[in-house]
């Protein structure tokens, strides 16, 4: 069975542009034009990932973004022309695992599907990801370039590790923060630009064949190996 994407939008030429691309992509379309009828498709019908607007008729999409986010684990993507920072900082840390701005390219939008998808289906006890040279061997905290074995500090590691298991998702500084320091360094960011830095300086070799890290400026970081 094809996996099956919740669309919200009430634009009907984009919901209509969205089940053309991602029909063509192999999926099966389930096509809404506000929140309650969202929020009602999602928990009938079900879905293994969500589309959301952030203008809707009813309400914000952000908003529908934490009401999904109270019942469900599926991915969520944003698709707004709302090319804010704050915004997309907002709709991130309530419930949202990446952004899209419009106009988008139908092969971008796609992508940010497969990988979310590929994520929502990964064990994150995953013992070992391979990323090009660079080998994550999570069950014993160990990493190799090249059959080298690289040694990281302990906070290097599990900020290694926050990445790789949800990789390919955009994941904010807070949220990076939150998950290897704790909550009350949930706005360190300053800390997290320090340990990306030494991290990608011990990563170099493998960043220098096949770029690993990514930034979103001003958001946070990707694994994108």
């Amino acid at each position: 069975m094809p996996e099956r994407i919740l669309v919200c939008d009430d634009d009907p030429q984009i919901r209509r542009a969205l089940a053309l691309i991602l029909r063509e992509a192999g999926y099966e379309v389930l096509l809404t034009a506000s929140a309650e009828e969202a929020l009602d498709r999602a928990a009938v019908a079900g879905a293994q990932l969500a589309i959301v607007d952030l203008l809707l008729p009813d309400g914000h999409g952000i908003e529908l973004c934490e009401r999904l986010r109270e019942w469900s684990e599926m991915p969520i993507l944003v698709l707004s022309a709302i090319d804010d920072e704050r915004t997309k900082i907002d709709a991130l840390d309530r419930g949202a695992d990446d952004y899209v701005t419009k106009p988008f390219g139908p092969g971008e939008l796609v992508a940010r599907v497969h990988a979310a998808l590929r994520r929502a289906g990964r064990d994150s006890s995953e013992p070992r990801v391979e990323a090009g040279s660079l080998v994550v061997d999570l069950a014993r905290h160990a990493v190799w370039i090249d059959d080298e074995e690289i040694h990281l500090t302990p906070t290097e590691f599990a900020l290694l590790r926050v990445l790789v298991i949800n990789r390919g998702l955009l994941l904010t500084h807070r949220h990076l923060l939150t998950e290897v320091w704790g909550i009350e360094y949930a706005d360190a960011t300053p800390v997290l630009r320090t340990h990306i830095a030494n991290l990608r300086q011990k990563l170099q070799r493998a960043e220098q064949q096949r770029r690993l890290i990514r930034t979103d400026s001003g958001i946070g970081y990707r694994f994108v190996g």
